[in-house]
């Protein structure tokens, strides 16, 4: 069992923020709400007028480079939501500074660098952090009691569709988006909370089977994909993805069939639960209409409520729901598809570490 630093309960918990863009306000907005236990220090953004607008927002110092950040910041955990390619290279530097790591998904656009992630936190003696807001939506909870109380029996097939919509302007709104390096395709990028609901809500999976396809981006890589899935338990499954639907966001589900049951948590993006059946029936049946909620982004709410797992880990109060070997799970079923689809076979997993 490793040992951390001592937890922090005489002050409000201190974060950095690397990379002050799109999903950025999402972290501000976050931590703004658990104002009472938490404090921004500093933020840091090569675009200076990204910069400006988050020193102005957050009251935070701001930096050019995250080697300045980290020379005089005073946080106890450094954010990054810079483009995914950088993680790693960005984690391992804070790591060596002596600073707890929180990361937005995925953690790596390599597997190797998942890897090193985790490594490099493990021998600095410091945490690791992936986020997966949407574990913490109402809907996706409420399905995840159910599959651990076994109310479905053996479940049989799954099935997720993500159909979004991410019009050519906002790959060409900055160049790294798009690209195998820094960002990850359909899969990698705007679905992968999607893939994480494959191991996290059912299960271990035993191999798969992907195709991609760039139909109408200008994009290195794919606005669409098809994944088949089998578990280990037995169960099949498919993911169907693409960024093409028109003419906005339309779908964003999860549809579970089993033995004893079935549900379907739809909207656009898991925010309805559309039909909820068991043969027997639990008091968490009573939660069901009032686990939906309406969004206006497919982010949902969840980031608060990650935020409340971190800082109650930090003060000593919670195990982490999401940390780097958590993290990694989601990572090797995107390798693993990206794999299949580029040699034209079935996948099995693990893969080799």
């Amino acid at each position: 069992m490793r040992s951390f630093a001592a937890p922090i309960t005489d002050r409000k918990i201190k974060f950095a923020l690397v990379g002050c863009g799109r999903i950025a306000q999402n972290h501000f907005s976050a931590m703004k709400q658990h104002g009472n236990r938490v404090e921004i220090v500093d933020v840091c953004d090569i675009d200076p007028d990204a910069l400006a607008k988050a020193t102005e927002l957050t009251g935070a110092t701001g930096h050019s480079r995250l080697s300045d950040l980290l020379v005089s910041t005073e946080a106890d955990i450094v954010v990054l939501t810079t483009p995914s390619g950088l993680h790693a290279e960005q984690t391992a530097e804070i790591a060596a500074s002596g600073r707890h790591v929180m990361t937005e998904k995925p953690m790596a656009t390599r597997w190797q660098d998942g890897l090193r992630m985790v490594k490099a936190c493990d021998e600095a003696n410091v945490r690791l952090f992936v986020v997966k807001q949407n574990r913490r939506n109402a809907t996706l909870q409420l399905l995840k009691r159910a599959v651990e109380q076994k109310r479905f029996g053996r479940i049989y097939m799954v099935n997720l569709n993500v159909f979004w919509t991410r019009p050519q302007e906002y790959y060409d709104s900055a160049s790294w988006r798009g690209t195998w390096e820094f960002d990850g395709g359909a899969l990698m990028n705007q679905a992968s909370h999607y893939v994480d609901l494959l191991d996290w809500l059912i299960g271990p999976i035993e191999s798969l089977q992907a195709y991609t396809a760039t139909l109408a981006r200008n994009i290195e890589t794919e606005d669409t994909a098809v994944l088949g899935v089998r578990w280990r338990s037995g169960a099949l499954g498919s993911m169907n993805v693409t960024m093409l639907t028109y003419p906005k966001n339309l779908e964003g589900s999860i549809t579970i069939i089993g033995e004893k049951g079935t549900v379907r948590v739809g909207g656009v993006a898991v925010n309805e639960i559309s039909h909820w059946e068991f043969e027997e029936a639990h008091p968490d049946d009573a939660e069901v209409a009032g686990a939906s909620y309406a969004t206006t982004s497919v982010y949902g709410f969840g980031h608060p409520l990650y935020y409340d797992n971190v800082i109650n880990v930090m003060r000593g109060e919670a195990e982490p729901e999401t940390d780097g070997r958590e993290g990694l799970k989601s990572l090797e079923v995107l390798i693993a598809a990206y794999l299949s689809a580029r040699d034209g076979k079935r996948i099995a997993l693990p893969l080799d570490y």
